[in-house]
């Protein structure tokens, strides 16, 4: 596959905008949120578009949607206390141009969900996660054309969460919501408050990584389909107070227990569980409209390696929803916002964890920007550490069920196999979903 890519450049607000500074919330601003995360869009090509230069609307559409959002056109300082802002100097995010000479179907041999064949080739490279406070931009999108397909990369800091759907709506001349609830005070920590909750998912690390690092070059990178057959299974095996459980519990209590039995740590070492969740809803009196922060939670679940290797699958789950309900609370963000503020803003525990988003529901493959919605839209690949044996995973919906991306060395995915397999084809079949 050959990849022909023009010379990135910065694309700036289409119009004048303020010079200033900007603070982000205390949520916004954690060193968990300062890395770049890479969704990637396929789109089949729309015989309607042709003859059209669909670079020249999407670079325009960009332009005039960073006037109403202006601060990702700016650059991160981090001021005293680590605290992040963003200086408004409309200098621009980056838009970048290529070509290659492949179809759809080399992207989906086995169906089109990640990891993807010769992504690091068809995607622009993006700075290391400490780049974003070395005078980078934001933002990173790129437009790739082929015979048949089209390809929208867009990479930005997980800081800035909702700037795809604004200039989405002006490729349909719809007029996006103002970010005029930018650096608002809704999760600024007073100086007084004190954080309610033990917050283990910012423990101070300690212990061993799990085993022996493994260089990224001998890990071995799979997705799993749990479709709705995979999920009655395993759900069959759960008591009667979990049959109600969700889906997505349910899967990622059976990923990372399998994950687990398949690294092999020590027994006595702890390990977690970190989900990824949108309080949005939750949050009392109701968010104004047009903000545009994180709303987002991180429920943790401890336990050792040992006791989640021994016990059976209804332990894990059982973990995973108690997490999740006790993260589902206004308080809950509130005394995360102070604990940053009071700790000098920690990173979350990397060492044995596993955390996990639920794509599912935030539909990135509505994204229309010209060929109609997408054949595939979600991030492009996990976040692996071997290191410290930390990996991210975000699970993207399939048909029926979801898509779970796996990195795990050689010899560890055969185990994670093996012990997947029994556990859904040993199920009882006397009831379903």
């Amino acid at each position: 596959m050959v990849v022909t890519r023009k010379t990135p450049e910065l694309l700036c607000p289409a119009e004048f905008t303020p010079h200033e500074f900007k603070s982000l919330s205390d949520i916004d601003d954690q060193t968990t949120l300062r890395l770049y995360v890479t969704a990637i869009n396929f789109y089949k090509k729309n015989p309607s578009m042709e003859g059209k230069d669909l670079v020249k609307i999407i670079r325009e559409a960009i332009a005039k949607a960073l006037v109403f959002y202006y601060p990702l056109a700016g650059r991160l300082r981090e001021h005293t206390g680590r605290k992040l802002v963003v200086e408004c100097t409309g200098q621009g995010v980056v838009f970048a141009e290529a070509d290659a000479d492949v179809t759809l179907q080399h992207f989906e041999e086995d169906g089109l969900y990640p990891p993807f064949p010769n992504l690091d080739a068809i995607t622009l490279d993006v700075p290391n996660n400490q780049g974003v406070l070395f005078d980078i931009p934001l933002m990173f999108i790129q437009d790739l054309s082929f015979p048949s397909v089209s390809i929208t990369q867009c990479a930005m800091v997980s800081a800035f969460p909702n700037f795809c759907p604004p200039w989405v709506n002006l490729l349909a001349e719809r007029r996006p919501l103002l970010f005029d609830q930018f650096g608002t005070d809704i999760f600024l920590a007073p100086p007084s408050r004190r954080a309610c909750r033990a917050h283990r998912e910012y423990d101070v690390a300690t212990g061993t990584s799990g085993g022996a690092h493994v260089p990224l070059d001998q890990m071995v990178e799979r997705s799993f389909l749990f479709g709705s057959a995979e999920i009655s299974a395993l759900r069959r095996i759960l008591p009667p107070h979990l049959q109600r459980c969700s889906k997505f519990d349910i899967v990622a209590g059976c990923t990372w227990r399998c994950q687990t039995i398949a690294l092999s740590p020590e027994p006595d070492e702890e390990i977690r569980f970190i989900g990824v969740m949108d309080n949005r809803k939750q949050i009392k009196p109701p968010l104004p409209v047009g903000y545009s922060g994180n709303v987002i939670s991180l429920p943790v679940a401890v336990t050792t390696a040992g006791e989640l290797s021994k016990n059976p699958l209804h332990y894990t789950v059982e973990l995973v929803t108690k997490a999740k309900r006790e993260a589902t609370t206004d308080k809950y963000l509130r005394s995360v916002a102070s604990l940053m503020v009071m700790r000098d803003r920690p990173n979350v525990t990397g060492m044995n964890t596993y955390m996990v988003s639920n794509m599912m529901h935030v539909s990135l493959n509505q994204m229309d920007v010209g060929w109609g919605t997408a054949a595939y839209g979600g991030v492009a690949k996990g976040i692996l550490w071997p290191t410290v044996n930390m990996q991210i995973a975000w699970y993207h919906g399939y048909k029926d069920g979801f898509v779970v991306p796996v990195s795990l060395p050689l010899k560890s995915m055969k185990v994670f196999e093996k012990h997947l397999r029994v556990m859904i084809t040993t199920a009882p079949t006397h009831s379903s979903l």
